[in-house]
C-alpha cells in the first residue's frame, strides 16, 4: 500500500501517516477485508501497510475505541464477531436513526445531490450485476453516507457510521457466501421519494432497506 495515495474523493493535501493508516485499516474492516474473528497485529500491519509502528498503534487504539476492533487479552486484538444480541441492538438503533436521516435529507436534497445519489446507485447496480461483492459494499456505503451527509445532522450521521463499522465485516461474509444477486436494494424508492419531497415515503423506504439488510445478516449468520 502506498501511504501517500489518497482515498476516493479525498481532495485534501497529503494526510499525516497516522491518519492514512487509520483510514486504510478502517476501510479494510468496514468492507470486510478483515473477517470477523481475524486477529490483527502491530507487526503484521506495519509490514502489510509499509507503515511505522507508532501510526499503526494509534490506528488500532482508535478503532478499538470505535468498537471496530476488540482486545481479547494476552495482547491479542481481533475483529469482533456479531452475536444475535449484537445484531438485535444494531437493528434497533438503525431503525431509530436512519429513517430520520432520510426524512431530513428529503427536505434538503438539491438536484445536484439527487443526481449524485443516482450515479452512485447506478454504480451499485453495476456491481450487483457483475457479482462484484467488494464493489457492492463500497457503493452501498457511499450511497448511505452521502444521503446522511445531505441530512445535515452530523451527530446522527456519525452514530450511523459507527454502526456500519460494526456490521460491515459480517455483511462481507454474507455477501461472499451468497453472492450479490440476492442482495436487497431499496435505493430507487428513496430516490423517488427525494424527487417528490415525500419525507414519509423516504423514511418508509429506509425502514425497508434496514430491515432487509439486517434480517439478511441475521438469517445468514444463524446457520453457522
Amino acid at each position: 500500500m502506498n501511504l501517500q495515495a489518497k482515498t476516493k474523493g479525498d481532495t485534501s493535501a497529503r494526510l499525516p501517516a497516522h491518519e492514512v493508516v487509520y483510514r486504510t485499516l478502517r476501510d479494510r474492516i468496514l468492507f470486510g477485508d478483515l473477517a470477523p474473528g481475524q486477529a490483527v497485529t502491530i507487526q503484521g500491519l506495519t509490514t502489510d501497510l509499509k507503515a511505522g509502528m507508532t501510526p499503526v498503534r494509534e490506528a488500532i487504539r482508535r478503532l478499538m475505541a470505535e468498537g471496530a476492533l476488540e482486545f481479547m487479552g494476552n495482547r491479542r486484538v481481533v475483529v469482533p464477531r456479531l452475536s444475535a444480541e449484537d445484531i438485535d441492538q444494531l437493528f434497533l438503533v438503525r431503525l431509530a436513526v436512519e429513517p430520520e436521516l432520510a426524512k431530513r435529507a428529503c427536505a434538503l436534497a438539491t438536484d445536484e445531490d439527487q443526481s449524485a445519489l443516482a450515479a452512485i446507485d447506478t454504480d451499485l447496480d453495476r456491481a450487483i450485476a457483475g457479482g462484484d461483492v467488494h464493489g457492492y459494499l463500497v457503493e452501498n456505503h457511499r450511497f448511505h453516507m452521502r444521503l446522511n451527509t445531505i441530512a445535515q445532522a452530523p451527530i446522527l450521521s456519525e452514530l450511523v457510521d459507527s454502526l456500519w463499522l460494526r456490521f460491515g465485516p459480517s455483511l462481507r461474509v454474507v455477501t461472499g457466501r451468497f453472492g450479490t444477486q440476492t442482495l436487497p436494494d431499496r435505493h430507487k424508492e428513496l430516490l423517488r421519494a427525494l424527487a417528490a419531497r415525500d419525507a414519509e415515503v423516504a423514511a418508509a423506504a429506509m425502514i425497508g432497506d434496514v430491515e432487509q439488510g439486517m434480517m439478511f445478516i441475521r438469517q445468514a449468520l444463524s446457520v453457522d
